[in-house]
């Protein structure tokens, strides 16, 4: 597992850095190990502070900024503080799931992320860095929007259209729909644990879904078969 050597869930306690083969040619040097924990109290501190008077977007924008330039961790803190963003809209109420994927957002303009970062760290530059950070949020919101109610539609149409020509098993059917929702990609023995049906009850249902595409074949086996639901998953490429 990736990281899993690198004290995960640990401040780290040896100097770190970003870009370059050694500390002498790095692109960036976060503070010293020594400082890590007096830093991320302050973080702490910025982000529930009710004195602090900032709209919720601008101050967890300069915590995530924050939160990159300490580099508290070895592995892992790209993704941990694309995480702090989504999970702290969440605590404060402006989120009600975590919903928003702001990583696909940031890969595709990786360059203008880490130079914005640059900017504030050289420069000083917090506006052009808000700026950047506002529009990624608005962005990928507008995109979960408008992915949410393509599966909306995907749902209408299967559920109201296609299953209901199962006649009996259509009860069965939409549970089934239900489990493809969390598990696009699934064999007939994980759906048959999920169902609580036999074997060959689960085979048949698959091979209806399969017959109404619903569901792909992906390995061409007759035997350990893996299906997908490849149009929910083409929602989110």
């Amino acid at each position: 597992m990736r990281g899993e050597r690198k004290t995960p869930g640990e401040f780290r306690t040896s100097q770190n850095w970003i870009g370059g083969a050694t500390i002498d040619d790095a692109v960036f040097v976060p503070p010293h190990y020594s400082m890590i924990e007096s830093l991320m109290g302050d973080l702490e501190n910025f982000l529930h502070n009710p004195n602090i008077d900032v709209p919720e977007l601008i101050r967890i924008a300069i915590a995530h900024y924050q939160f990159e330039t300490i580099h508290p961790f070895l592995d892992g803190n790209g993704r941990i503080g694309r995480l702090l963003i989504t999970l702290y809209l969440v605590s404060k109420g402006l989120l009600s799931k975590p919903t928003l994927y702001l990583s696909d957002y940031l890969e595709k303009h990786k360059d203008l992320y880490y130079d914005n970062l640059m900017l504030v760290r050289t420069r000083g530059d917090l506006t052009q860095w808000l700026s950047f950070m506002l529009v990624a949020i608005a962005e990928t919101s507008a995109i979960g929007v408008s992915t949410l109610k393509k599966i909306l539609q995907l749902k209408e149409d299967i559920e109201g259209t296609r299953i209901v020509s199962l006649g009996k098993k259509t009860r069965t059917a939409k549970i089934f729909m239900n489990v493809l929702y969390s598990n696009p990609v699934i064999s007939v023995n994980g759906a048959k644990e999920k169902l609580g049906l036999s074997h060959p009850s689960t085979s048949a249902l698959a091979a209806d879904f399969e017959r109404l595409g619903i569901l792909r074949e992906m390995t061409g086996f007759k035997r350990n078969r893996l299906f997908s639901f490849t149009e929910y998953l083409n929602l989110f490429m």
